[in-house]
């Protein structure tokens, strides 16, 4: 039965090539997921800096309509 043998060994090699492929591409999706996740949190901290920076903007209490008149009237 040798072709049997031949068989089973190159199932076992096509199942080996595959794994290989599996682990790289789980190694390449980690990689990714961390990026992103980076890129995520960077993204958080802009948002509140920027949500800061117009609280800080945003004037407190009444306002009186002209406050609101261009500078020509």
């Amino acid at each position: 039965m040798p072709h049997a043998d031949e068989d089973i060994d190159r199932r076992l090699t096509d199942l080996e090539v595959k794994a290989c492929y599996q682990d790289d591409l789980l190694e390449t999706l980690n990689r990714l997921v961390a990026e992103q996740s980076a890129q995520i949190t960077q993204l958080r901290m802009a948002l509140a800096r920027l949500a800061e920076q117009q609280s800080d903007a945003r004037p407190e209490g009444f306002r009186s309509l002209r406050d609101e008149l261009p500078p020509h009237y």
